[in-house]
Parts: structure tokens; sequence; C-alpha cells
């Protein structure tokens, strides 16, 4: 599955209890439809993002950036501090584009190899036809 948002802060690296490295971000994805009575209605929806792969693309993960992540979804429920029970979307992410914001780049794509994960970076200048 993949979605397309804008980043809401900037991308956290965090270290799990089994030593291993984990990029944690989140997207907002901005929706809208006409209801019944035809009025106009917009929503916005917020994952809780993660990347394992490769600690290097957080440096580009910074708030407003637009992205299209590829991965899967998943719905947690908890309950708050006052009692109250709260819902959340994660989405693991396994594939990063990046499509613009405060980066001057059209396009970077993160893609994961086998041995190691490497930065894709197309300038959209340099594939012009004219």
């Amino acid at each position: 599955m993949n979605i397309i948002g804008r980043l809401t802060r900037d991308a956290q690296i965090r270290t799990t209890s089994q030593d291993k490295q984990v990029v944690n971000f989140s997207v907002a994805i901005n929706e809208s439809y006409r209801n019944k009575q035809g009025e106009q209605i917009e929503q916005t929806i917020y994952f809780d993002c993660s990347y394992w792969i490769s600690i290097k693309v957080a440096s580009l993960l910074t708030k407003g950036t637009l992205v299209e992540l590829f991965g899967r979804i998943s719905a947690r429920a908890w309950t708050n501090t006052d009692g109250l029970p709260k819902a959340g979307l994660n989405f693991h992410t396994s594939r990063i584009k990046i499509h613009g914001g405060s980066q001057k780049l059209t396009s970077i794509q993160v893609t994961e190899n086998t041995e190691n994960s490497k930065v894709v970076t197309n300038n959209s200048e340099d594939d012009l036809p004219f």
C-alpha cells in the first residue's frame, strides 16, 4: 500500500532495547469529499511511521516535506493517563520517495538493497527533454 502526505515534524532516530535503530516520523494526509448533502468535507488523517532499513534517511525527513511511502498499515489502541481510550494508525514503511519540501530536490527515492540501503536522487532539471 502507499500513502502520500507531508511530515508533521522532523524525523527522529530511536534505539530499541535490542540495540536496533529505527527512524520515527509522522505524516498527515489531507482528504476532501462531498457528503450526501453535497457539503465539501475536509479531513486530515495522521500516521505514525517507522522505517527500520536505514537511519541515513532521517536527515532528509524534515517537517513539511512531501513524501510517498510504501509499506503496510496497522492500528493500535491504548488508554491514556486520564483513562480515556485512544487509537492511532501506524505505517510500517518499506520504501520512501521524497517529492519535495524543505529540500531543493524534485524527487529522492530511498530503496532497500539486500546488503545495504541506498539513497537515489533524481533531479528533474537533468531529465528534461528540452
